[in-house]
């Protein structure tokens, strides 16, 4: 067994996580599309020559725990059958993806003529054909309806791109232009991904290397281990509702139980419902990595993401079911459901562990397509994550218009580059006030509110939010937080609502209002300090009707 001295393990662990980083640099600055290198809707990372996961950059969430399902499945296609010069690709929901939008780009890194790691690089493509702009039909009820899948192939052969492959690709997509630059600027990141390893073997030597990442995951195991088993034993169960499907607005009742014994944690999901209908269904490998999520909050929030963490962690499911769909069940909206299967965990450990848990959030990621052709006849599709309100802690009030759980490091788009990209202006971003959140000792965070106004007639939109119904919970007497909602006002002042919508047509003047939800409080509002009630009038959080109805303020002023 090779040991590898303090120093120089430390010295790979920097060289690995400069590298991803680097990927990541390298993918925002050459991408062609906005959700790309503006919302920053990709992630990169490095594993070993078994699949395991030893670096990623910051990104979006629930792409930690899908490189290792992907790599794996695509070692056990490719066996032998790989060459130094070949980068694979897949786009497969059910051979540990996500949806038919995420390109996963992975490239075997070869030394000394075998295999020692690979590198992986996932990215979300504005559209891949299928039965809408964008390719996430909300209605959809086959997964052969939402565009194109490539589960497997050599997208370069010899260091050479394969035209075929890229034909294919360019006659399946609606804009063929930016998805070949996002697919070439992935390639790119890979590349540099194994230029920077064969560095790190040429000084160290490939033993030196595959030993330190070794050390790495052991390390990381120990320390999961060592955090799961300082917690008290037990079974801690939750149960949520998925607002409907896109199909139907019938309600879906979702469970998990977590045992807690010894070292080791088992989230359990038997119980769930069959897959839907509709598109909010996702794979296993999506529910690994939403699990995934929440457990490292719960081990080690703040150090850098690798298979070894995860080694302690066992997730239990009926194949075939909300969270595990198989082929041909549609999972376009894929993270509207497994943010369900992440809120699940959280809520079942968020009172064993107050310290990292909050109550509810908003949770879904109020995502709205809008399309159409701008001034000059050109396409255009428009895609962008929203922002929303998370539930407070046990001791500090939520954290208003943050991201969702399963974006991770993502944002939204500055009004400027919707302006200059889009036949969009923003007539409207603030916090969502009027809809208020969470009352409790302490507060939920506030949701916001954004309002496009469409610049061409012809355009459309649609959508599939969750939490329309049932609101973000509340802890220890905390009151619910709000709900999400779409609307669109016409130029004579007509407000229709929307939840999930496949199609919602647009014309020149009218207003697309998204408005996210508050997240749930934590404790009775009555107990919260008086001054802080009267902060939050003053800052207009919440109206003086509320400080006395809900936070009893004159009351206890005047008592």
């Amino acid at each position: 067994m090779i040991v590898v001295d303090p120093v120089t393990q430390e010295i790979i662990e920097g060289k690995l996580a400069a590298t991803v980083d680097e990927m990541g640099v390298v993918m925002a600055r050459t991408s062609m599309s906005p959700v790309i290198y503006e919302v920053l809707d990709f992630a990169c990372g490095l594993l070993t020559l078994k699949g395991e996961l030893v670096a990623q950059m910051n990104g979006i969430t629930l792409f930690t725990g899908t490189f290792g399902t992907q790599v794996k499945s695509l070692i056990a296609l490719y066996g032998d059958d790989l060459e130094d010069g070949d980068i694979l690709l897949t786009n497969d929901p059910y051979s540990g993806g996500t949806h038919a939008c995420d390109f996963a780009i992975v490239k075997p890194i070869f030394f000394d003529g075998r295999i020692m790691a690979y590198a992986i690089n996932v990215a979300h493509y504005l559209d891949v054909g299928g039965s809408v702009p964008g390719s996430l039909a909300p209605n959809a009820i086959s997964v052969f309806q939402e565009g194109l899948r490539l589960p497997g192939v050599k997208v370069v052969h010899n260091d050479r791109f394969s035209g075929e492959v890229l034909r294919i690709i360019r006659e399946n997509v609606r804009l063929p232009d930016i998805a070949i630059g996002d697919l070439t600027a992935q390639v790119a990141t890979v590349r540099v991904a194994a230029r920077r390893m064969g560095e790190l073997c040429r000084k160290y030597g490939i033993d030196i290397v595959e030993a330190a990442f070794n050390h790495l995951l052991a390390t990381s195991e120990k320390q999961a281990r060592a955090a799961i088993a300082a917690l008290p034993d037990g079974i801690y169960q939750a149960q949520d509702i998925i607002d409907g499907d896109g199909v139907t607005t019938d309600p879906i009742v979702v469970n998990v139980a977590i045992t807690i014994a010894g070292d080791r944690l088992t989230a359990d999901f038997t119980g769930c419902p069959p897959a839907v209908q509709g598109p909010i269904n996702c794979a296993a490998g999506a529910l690994q990595s939403a699990v995934r999520t929440i457990f490292k909050a719960l081990v080690a929030p703040q150090a850098p993401s690798n298979e070894g963490w995860f080694r302690p962690l066992t997730v239990i499911a009926p194949q075939g079911s909300v969270f595990t769909a198989e082929k041909p069940s549609p999972t376009g909206w894929y993270y509207e459901g497994s943010v369900h299967a992440s809120e699940l965990v959280w809520k079942a450990l968020a009172k064993l562990m107050p310290e990292r848990f909050s109550a509810g959030s908003y949770t879904s990621l109020c995502v709205v397509y809008i399309s159409g052709k701008d001034a000059a006849g050109q396409p255009f599709i428009h895609i962008e994550p929203q922002h929303g309100g998370w539930g407070a802690s046990k001791d500090a009030d939520g954290a208003n218009a943050l991201i969702a759980l399963t974006d991770g490091d993502t944002y939204n788009y500055s009004v400027e580059v919707i302006e200059a990209r889009f036949p969009l202006i923003v007539r409207r971003y603030a916090l969502n006030v009027e809809g208020g959140s969470g009352a409790g000792r302490r507060r939920g965070g506030f949701g916001v509110i954004r309002d496009y106004e469409i610049l061409e007639d012809g355009a459309s939109a649609y959508c599939s939010f969750g939490r329309t119904e049932t609101a973000p919970w509340g802890i220890e007497g905390g009151k619910s937080g709000t709900l999400n909602l779409l609307q669109v006002e016409d130029s004579a002042g007509r407000v229709t609502s929307f939840g999930r919508e496949p199609h919602i047509a647009l014309k020149r003047g009218d207003l697309v209002r998204i408005i996210t939800g508050g997240g749930g409080g934590w404790g009775e509002a009555r107990a919260r300090e008086a001054e802080h009630v009267r902060r939050d009038v003053e800052d207009g959080y919440i109206s003086e009707e509320t400080a006395r109805t809900l936070y009893g303020l004159e009351e206890r002023m005047t008592g």
